[in-house]
């Protein structure tokens, strides 16, 4: 069976490379004219996008370097203890929203210092996998097509991180330890 599966992810890109431009030009697609026309709004999409991602990548400085991330931890802490949540993973759930990489190296951080397979590193990788880059995604894609007032779809998104934090915190629990 990982035969198989190796074999399939060797060859899945380059079969896409040739079979998607094979069926273009069977339906008479001017495939090299649609790629370059492609490419080129990506590029410009890239470009009108830019200083969204710069303002993010600003703030998340920003949110780190002054020690707000800090004050919030603990403010939360004690809420966080009572319902269960290991302090240790609160980090992983303010910079999740934010940044990816930066949730990936916190994740890091905490499988470093508790072991992948205790219940904090386990609860911290089932947040990671179960929540979003928010602010990413809502800089990318309303940037992208000019949208700038993402209050609702912000206070949603937000929401569901929690309920994914949350959620992943009693899975966790559920799954791999005690409440």
């Amino acid at each position: 069976m990982i035969a198989l599966i190796n074999l399939i992810s060797a060859w899945a890109v380059p079969a896409m490379l040739l079979v998607i431009p094979l069926i273009g030009l069977s339906r008479k697609v001017p495939v090299y004219e649609s790629f370059v026309q492609g490419a080129k709004e990506g590029f410009a999409t890239a470009v009108r996008i830019i200083p969204y991602l710069v303002a993010m990548f600003v703030a998340i400085r920003v949110f780190q370097n002054t020690g707000m991330m800090q004050i919030l931890i603990g403010l939360l802490s004690p809420w966080a203890s009572r319902i269960g949540i290991p302090v240790e993973v609160i980090p992983l759930a303010l910079i999740r929203p934010l940044s990816g990489s930066g949730a990936l190296g916190t994740l890091a951080a905490i499988l470093k210092a508790h072991e992948p397979d205790s219940l904090i590193g386990l609860i911290a990788s089932t947040m990671q996998g179960s929540t979003e880059t928010t602010f990413y995604v809502l800089t990318v894609y309303f940037g992208a097509v000019g949208i700038r007032n993402i209050r609702h779809c912000l206070s949603a998104s937000l929401f569901s991180d929690l309920a994914g934090f949350l959620a992943a915190t009693y899975v966790a629990y559920l799954v791999f330890g005690s409440m």
